[in-house]
């Protein structure tokens, strides 16, 4: 299982706007196929990063997911959405690997 974390730049006046976009991924990503924990806006703290974290099987699994979700009506008005009202100035995506007993999991 891999864990991508996605750490986004926003722009701090368009918060709402990037709460909008999160609100679609939580059920159009799930749909598509990855497990979605979650996306987070700044609460305190820097008031430019965010970030949305999923799970999804390997790489493979995640070609699939992408072309699944490039496709699926919601994602597409989501990219949309997000290249028409710019709040995302920066995107980076880190893939993980859990290399110890996940929380609440057994030894």
């Amino acid at each position: 299982m891999l864990t991508c974390i996605i750490q986004y730049q926003i722009d701090p006046t368009k918060r709402a706007a990037f709460a909008q976009y999160a609100q679609r991924w939580g059920e159009a990503i799930p749909r598509c196929g990855a497990d979605l924990v979650g996306y987070f806006a700044p609460h305190e703290g820097s008031a430019t990063l965010a970030y949305g974290i999923y799970h999804i099987e390997n790489l493979a699994a995640y070609e699939a997911y992408r072309a699944r979700l490039a496709a699926d009506p919601l994602g597409h008005e989501n990219y949309l959405f997000a290249q028409s009202e710019k709040f995302i100035l920066k995107e980076d995506r880190t893939w993980l690997t859990c290399v110890s007993t996940p929380m609440g999991g057994t030894t």
